[in-house]
């Protein structure tokens, strides 16, 4: 008998940083050099390629933090906000906005962030989670709209569990309520 295995299908997705930026900086150096050759000026061979790959060495180490801590992924069954995943089945409902007329700070705003940062990361927006055991959480997204659309979508509509109905019998057909055991027992 094969198993199945069910992936769950990415709903949102933000990758936190991309790899086309440690390019940036060899490109840079390539276009000084260019520039180098073309005006007959004294061409900076070791320096060039020194800076550009000291650059992108830098950016390479950005990018896989960023894509670690800043990346935010949400699927039909989880939530994925950093290097912290929780289960969509915890939550109860997504905080509406915050109102930015409004004198008083909303409960959820001081909610733990999800993952390890210390707070809502840079340049993002945090949603307010409130979690079925009363707490609250904080999501966050560049696209904290697209983000919390999709939240909304996924938690009003949660995704069908691939189970048999308790009337099934194990091998999937209907179980007979006269049915009796090899004993000759009810069951």
């Amino acid at each position: 008998m094969t198993e199945t295995v069910r992936e769950d299908t990415i709903l949102f997705a933000e990758p936190g940083a991309r790899w086309r930026s440690v390019a940036y900086g060899p490109v840079l150096c390539a276009a000084v050099l260019v520039a180098e050759i073309v005006s007959g000026s004294p061409v900076h061979w070791f320096a060039l390629i020194f800076c550009g790959t000291l650059v992108a060495g830098f950016v390479w180490l950005q990018v896989l933090a960023g894509q670690r801590h800043v990346s935010v992924e949400l699927t039909e069954t989880h939530l994925r906000g950093g290097t912290e995943t929780i289960p969509l089945s915890t939550v109860a409902q997504v905080m509406p906005e915050r109102d930015d007329n409004s004198w008083d700070d909303e409960d959820w705003e001081s909610a733990r962030a999800l993952g390890e940062l210390t707070g809502v990361p840079r340049r993002r927006t945090g949603i307010g989670l409130k979690l079925r055991d009363g707490g609250y959480v904080q999501a966050w997204a560049r696209d904290h709209r697209g983000l919390r659309a999709a939240l909304e979508s996924v938690l009003a509509d949660p995704p069908a569990v691939d189970a048999a109905p308790a009337d099934t019998a194990p091998g999937g057909a209907p179980e007979s309520p006269d049915r009796h055991d090899e004993n000759g027992g009810d069951r």
